[in-house]
């Protein structure tokens, strides 16, 4: 085995999955304002490290992914963020891509950027600690969208940032996001994202990228948030495991969803379905966001002083979602 895939599975195994700590200064902004909190480096980095420092790191969290400005933020016990990170027994990942702009030919879409100096800020990031990366496409669906533009060009700069990151010996998160927005149907997302996921693979194939060494975080195949066409959680779980099936190649260790807009039971709730019904050799885990941070961050905003309390609610989510990667997770559970 490869240390590359090594790595891959410790972030994976055991039902572990991946907090998506990620956040730019911008959108971590925009989460502390929801709940009256000064977005302030000091205050960025507590609410981070009151999760880093929570007993569940240990038994759920195979990995967290990071931002330019924690990566490199030394915590209140005088040792690094990645140094934190890896002493619970997590692996520590930066988000190296530099946001989705206006994709040139088609302005309703975007392209994610941040390939030029890539190569330099890798071998900096994996000196600071990081063993992983990732790097997200979004694409959305209307009558015209995802164009063949959008698609093409997503998928070639995944499949290019994929190969600078093993060079520099790290796994690669490839991360295409077809959002949630809109009033398609689940149908169209099932055709949509698997003619997504199959470009990138194309791309990936070509630039020579061991995949054996990548994590892939899709999206789950769900109805568009304005549809009036919802399906069930069974029928979200039948549809994404047919979209993988068919689209990802059988040598990639593991998946892990994104969240994408479900709210913290629902995330849980569909990855536990898709397990209960996974047929296939991928590891099936999760890389969320707010589905792992929400409830924990709207406790920490009444007292940022209650670290046992909040790290109480993060475990707990933690732990949720781990059983859901193994099947073994039922809402009678839930607090």
């Amino acid at each position: 085995m490869s240390e590359l895939n090594n790595t891959a599975l410790k972030i994976l195994g055991n039902g572990k999955g991946i907090l998506a700590a990620d956040e730019s200064t911008a959108t971590m902004t925009k989460r502390l304002d929801s709940v009256n909190v000064p977005s302030t480096p000091e205050n960025r980095l507590l609410f981070r490290e009151t999760l880093f420092s929570s007993s569940s790191m240990k038994d759920c969290i195979g990995g967290v992914i990071l931002y330019d400005e924690t990566i490199k933020q030394t915590s209140s016990k005088k040792n690094t963020i990645p140094e934190l990170i890896s002493d619970t027994g997590s692996l520590p990942g930066i988000k190296v891509d530099t946001g989705a702009k206006i994709l040139a030919g088609s302005p309703d879409e975007k392209i994610t950027e941040g390939l030029d100096g890539l190569r330099e800020r890798l071998k900096e990031y994996y000196k600071l600690g990081a063993k992983f990366t990732k790097w997200r496409g979004v694409y959305n669906i209307t009558k015209s969208y995802p164009s063949k533009l959008s698609i093409h060009s997503n998928a070639h700069a995944l499949a290019r940032y994929s190969a600078l990151v093993q060079e520099c010996n790290m796994v690669p998160i490839v991360e295409p996001e077809v959002l949630m927005d809109g009033d398609h149907s689940a149908k169209e997302c099932l055709e949509k994202t698997s003619e997504v996921i199959k470009k990138c693979f194309e791309e990936l194939i070509m630039h020579k990228v061991d995949l054996k060494g990548i994590i892939l975080k899709p999206n789950m195949v769900l109805a568009g948030n304005k549809s009036k066409k919802k399906i069930t959680n069974e029928e979200v779980a039948k549809l994404t495991l047919e979209c993988l099936k068919s689209s990802v190649p059988s040598e990639v260790p593991g998946i892990a969803f994104l969240s994408g807009g479900q709210s913290e039971i629902e995330a849980t709730e569909n990855l536990n379905l898709i397990n209960k019904h996974n047929n296939t050799n991928f590891i099936m885990s999760y890389s969320y966001g707010r589905a792992l941070q929400q409830s924990a961050l709207n406790n920490w905003s009444k007292d940022r002083k209650d670290i046992d309390g909040t790290q109480r609610i993060f475990n707990h989510r933690a732990k949720m979602n781990t059983l859901a990667s193994q099947g073994k997770w039922s809402k009678d559970l839930e607090i």
